[in-house]
């Protein structure tokens, strides 16, 4: 008896040796796709003109890309009209949306379910559906060609996203606060402020930022409503990027770009990471 026991004990340890080296593999995998593109990047955007039709996972440590591109003018003014759009336009949905999350979840009114699956639809609409009304709008608000065209445009992307999320956390939170805050004699918008802002604190971070990425990120209206160089956004200033002459591609100089922007979107991550967390798995758990 003890010999098939022992070979089973063998066999199990065996099993579950199997079943964690493939599950560690799965994960690097996974990784190394995920990775692999950015690393790309980097590599490539340390390499000479030359050396960049040679394969190579080693940076060469060459950076006349960066410097080049630091000095191209329209590309260090593109990433200030990208902060400033992408900030103001971040802030001015969460605003709206704080408002909004704190009547579709808290103020029980007959057509408030409607109005929330309405915001949901209209985020489904694809970006070309609304391009050639938003065209009209901005032209009649006198807006186009200019930063706040951008800022107009983008809360038709952001609202609906940040509206959706904070109306689900304003529902988790306890409505004792609320009905402790009430008998005392508060109004809605010093509830809103003073007693349910300060517990949304995780929401309102991952919401942010994320409103913020899709801000920074999007490509198409940018396109559409800038001509001008000098307030273009980062998205359309790396499509526009020119070599030394007109058959030339600035591989190079793209990679260190896209390496460029991305990072301070991988600063505001680290730092808000753990707020990021707790907000996205608020509420995944009652009891």
């Amino acid at each position: 008896m003890t010999g098939p026991k022992r070979y089973s004990n063998q066999a199990y340890r065996r099993l579950r040796a199997v079943k964690r080296f493939g599950l560690y593999a799965g994960v690097a995998i996974v990784l190394a796709y995920m990775l692999f593109p950015y690393y790309w990047a980097i590599i490539s955007s340390t390499k000479s003109r030359a050396s960049l039709y040679s394969f190579s996972l080693l940076p060469s440590l060459d950076f006349s890309n960066y410097i080049s591109l630091f000095n191209n003018p329209i590309f260090m003014g593109a990433i200030v009209n990208s902060a400033i759009v992408a900030f103001s336009s971040s802030l001015i949905s969460l605003i709206i949306s704080l408002l909004a999350a704190y009547a579709l979840g808290r103020l029980h009114f007959p057509v408030s379910r409607i109005i929330l699956i309405c915001v949901l639809m209209i985020s489904v609409f694809p970006q070309v559906v609304v391009l050639s009304g938003m065209f009209e709008v901005i032209g009649w608000l006198d807006f186009y060609n200019r930063p706040a065209a951008l800022i107009f445009s983008y809360l038709l992307l952001i609202l609906p996203f940040t509206t959706w999320v904070l109306t689900s956390f304003i529902r988790d939170l306890p409505t004792e606060l609320e009905e402790a805050a009430l008998i005392d004699g508060c109004s809605r918008i010093r509830i809103l402020t003073h007693v349910l802002l300060p517990l949304m604190g995780p929401a309102i971070a991952s919401t942010g930022l994320l409103a913020f990425i899709l801000a920074w990120n999007e490509f198409l209206f940018a396109l559409t409503f800038i001509l001008t160089d000098e307030n273009r956004t980062v998205p359309v200033a790396i499509g526009l990027l020119t070599g030394s002459s007109r058959y030339e591609y600035p591989f190079g100089q793209i990679m260190a770009a896209s390496v460029t922007v991305t990072l301070p979107l991988l600063i505001l991550v680290l730092i808000f990471q753990r707020k990021i967390v707790a907000g996205l798995t608020a509420g995944a758990v009652k009891g």
